[in-house]
């Protein structure tokens, strides 16, 4: 008996880009379409609160089939289509690279006296809008950011074969780094102990009004109960905004419950575990403002919540963070909290309490930088264990150990007290008039040489820049101090990911095995037999200064 052929259901809604090709495979699309009938596109109900975007300013400027492609696919998006973005990402998109997109390509039109298609798409456009974005006077991670965002339009438009898009090679129609000075910037640092422990005083004196009874909840209110929560379980924004009135979940353990949170980019939930409130803390009234139970605020806030979920839109009607407008337009109604109203408390906050930082400059607070702040204090609880505190995060020890773990003091003061004494070695242990002994081997000019601080008094401690430093020299006698930073730097490699271990050490032992000591040994100045003793020395009994624990933290000096 043959095998039943299998028709697929195609849904017939989900947007299209109405298109036909010429005898040379060119990509045309039919006047008739454009503009289509609606341009306005409902972004629908998102963590960003954007509302839509209207194509109509860009119809009849000289790029209508540009702009009808960029629609139809923002559209597509919107409809989960050729990828897995949330409706706030398409809403990032479109408000920022492809607004600045469009509005380049209707002056080039403009300039070039004709109409543009999609075939004008190529390298050289992109490098245009890549000198564009610099001459707008932004920053270069918004330069970044609105290219990013015009790409990911652009990519999928031409992964579907609507424009030419080339790949690979030097006409690649995006480049493949096109912002190389961004991976200086690593965003948010965490708060400085004293720093951490003036927010949290100030927060648990403007969370007191909500345990009284009668308060008015106000969004600033629950705006400072949401930064609590941050600081205290290191959360991102958007899933502590949709908190649901189901959040806090039973745990295995006693006087403990699960808050569980939806992570929209990663399709999954979070689960962090809170010490419950004891029976006897209850019976007590335990005073909240000396020690916050984080478990105890959010049953606050959700007794509150549920005297409005009656009256609030359906739309929101099991958000957690619901309150009532007290002024303005809308007074009355229902709403809940937004990332621009929690932004506007954290402004307000920092104000009212005189919040600095160490340069006397209002402090800097948002959810970002709270959660790098959890992330230090975990790792530091733990004694630096990097893949409990990656637990607590919610992410892998990779991500955690690249994106949110600095320096900790205790790092900083190890190097202070090494440095002070590499710096009486540096000033008291010369060798003839020209070198000096280091850790790595001998120095020619540790004050003012190439890699160093060239400040008066200041000696050089970049290590990790040796090898390529020109006044860099190893001896015989040096071999052991050379060998034990070798294999000082081959144990990270397991301690690492692979990534930062190709970019940031895995020179370093290739370069002492085939340019030091092959060379070395190629020239006579060193001896196989003194190489391989030195090497073995090293392995079982290396350098005093090499048998710390520090070369993770060695960039702090580089």
């Amino acid at each position: 008996m043959g095998k039943r052929k299998v028709f697929t259901k195609t849904d017939l809604s989900i947007p299209q880009i109405e298109h036909i090709r010429d005898a040379a495979g060119t990509v045309i699309v039919p006047p008739e379409v454009i503009p289509p009938v609606h341009t306005w596109v409902n972004f629908g109900r998102n963590a960003a609160r954007a509302r839509g975007i209207d194509f109509a300013f860009w119809y009849g400027a000289g790029i209508d089939s540009i702009t009808y492609a960029c629609q139809r696919q923002t559209e597509r998006f919107l409809a989960q289509q050729d990828t897995g973005v949330e409706a706030s990402t398409v809403a990032s998109f479109c408000k920022g690279g492809l607004r600045h997109f469009l509005n380049f390509m209707t002056l080039r039109a403009t300039a070039l006296n004709r109409q543009l298609t999609l075939n004008d798409i190529d390298r050289t456009l992109i490098d245009d809008f890549l000198g564009h974005l610099a001459g707008l006077g932004i920053t270069t991670l918004s330069q970044r950011g609105h290219y990013t965002g015009m790409k990911c339009v652009l990519h999928a438009l031409g992964r579907r074969g609507i424009f030419p898009l080339v790949t690979t090679g030097d006409d690649a129609t995006f480049p493949r780094n096109p912002f190389p000075s961004s991976g200086k910037y690593k965003g948010e640092t965490p708060l400085p102990k004293r720093q951490r422990q003036a927010f949290s005083s100030a927060l648990r004196q403007a969370i007191a009004p909500i345990w009284f009874e009668g308060a008015a909840v106000t969004g600033e209110l629950l705006a400072y109960a949401l930064l609590t929560i941050a600081l205290h379980t290191g959360r991102n924004t958007t899933p502590l905004l949709e908190m649901r009135h189901d959040c806090l979940r039973a745990h295995p353990k006693d006087n403990s419950v699960f808050l569980v949170l939806w992570k929209r980019r990663g399709h999954s939930s979070s689960k962090v575990a809170l010490r419950a409130e004891s029976a006897t803390a209850r019976l007590l009234e335990s005073t909240p403002t000396i020690k916050t139970n984080i478990e105890r605020l959010i049953r606050r806030v959700l007794a509150h919540s549920e005297l409005l979920r009656a009256e609030a839109p359906d739309d929101i009607k099991d958000c957690v963070w619901l309150y009532r407008v007290h002024r303005g337009p809308g007074r009355g109604g229902v709403i809940a909290l937004t990332d621009a109203a929690v932004k506007n408390a954290t402004k307000k906050l920092v104000a009212a309490y005189e919040l600095t930082d160490t340069d006397g400059k209002p402090l800097r607070i948002n959810i970002s930088r709270l959660r790098k702040t959890f992330a230090n204090r975990i790792f530091e609880l733990l004694a630096g264990d990097l893949v409990t505190t990656a637990v607590a995060l919610g992410n892998t020890p990779q991500v955690a150990g690249r994106n949110y773990l600095a320096a900790s003091a205790d790092a900083r003061r190890n190097w202070q007290f090494m440095g002070e004494i590499l710096v009486k070695e540096l000033l008291s242990r010369t060798i003839g008039a020209t070198y000096q002994t280091t850790p790595m081997g001998r120095c020619g000019d540790p004050i003012k040489g190439q890699y160093a601080p060239k400040l008066e008094g200041g000696a050089c401690f970049s290590f990790l820049n040796c090898l390529r430093c020109k006044h860099y020299a190893v001896t015989e006698d040096d071999l052991h101090r050379l060998f034990s930073f070798y294999f000082r730097v081959l144990a990270e490699r397991s301690r690492m990911g692979k990534q930062r271990w190709a970019q940031e050490y895995a020179h370093i032992p290739r370069l002492i095995d085939n340019y030091i000591v092959a060379e070395g040994l190629r020239r006579g100045t060193f001896k196989s037999a003194t190489v391989d003793t030195s090497r073995e020395q090293a392995r079982r009994d290396p350098h005093p200064f090499w048998s710390f624990d520090v070369v993770n933290n060695l960039e702090v000096f580089a």
